[in-house]
């Protein structure tokens, strides 16, 4: 279990190019330097998805790719995205990616396991994000906790929720057809 089978960082590849994808699509809104995006979606997915360690090399790939300076969370890339206001969201999603596919793993796939994976994806995926985002934007914006909250978390929350709705039945749907084990190289993850 401790080794790395070739699958799984194949998968993880395709999960940091998904993700990727998803960063760039950004809606603005004129009350807040935090987009609406699809990252944490994609963390979601690459968690739920590749397990653990799986999930957290796609998601921190992506990150490191941005961090050497190209442009690809959100268009923006290297000091601009790791020390702007929204870089607290940034350096939690692989941490977001590892802890959805630890319990993933874990989910017996039964009548609940649309609940758990729905639960696990919103508390994980979503909730587990804001201390570090929301607290670093108020650092960066110069914004008082309340306001930081205001703008970087409140808003956010009904769209968070429908993402992960969305990841638990993408999810339920590729466990069927391609379970997880076959992934990260295991008999039985549980």
């Amino acid at each position: 279990m401790n080794n790395w089978n070739i699958r799984g960082l194949v998968f993880s590849a395709l999960f940091a190019a998904i993700f990727l994808a998803l960063s760039n699509v950004v809606i603005h809104l004129p009350f807040t330097t935090v987009p609406i995006s699809l990252i944490n979606f994609g963390t979601m997915l690459a968690g739920s998805i590749l397990g653990a360690r799986y999930g957290f090399l796609a998601v921190l790939l992506a990150v490191v790719l941005a961090a050497a300076g190209l442009p690809v969370i959100g268009g923006k890339g290297g000091l601009t995205l790791l020390l702007g206001p929204t870089a607290g969201f940034v350096w939690a999603a692989p941490f977001s990616a590892l802890l959805i596919g630890w319990i993933a793993q874990r989910i017996q796939h039964g009548k609940l396991a649309y609940l758990q994976l729905l639960l696990t994806n919103f508390l994980l995926g979503s909730l587990f994000l804001y201390p570090s985002g929301v607290s670093w934007l108020a650092y960066k914006a110069h914004l008082p906790l309340a306001k930081a909250l205001a703008v970087g978390m409140w808003p956010f929350l009904p769209g968070d929720f429908l993402k992960a709705l969305v990841t638990a039945a993408v999810v339920i749907a590729v466990w069927r057809v391609y379970p997880m084990e076959r992934i990260i190289g295991t008999e039985s993850a549980k």
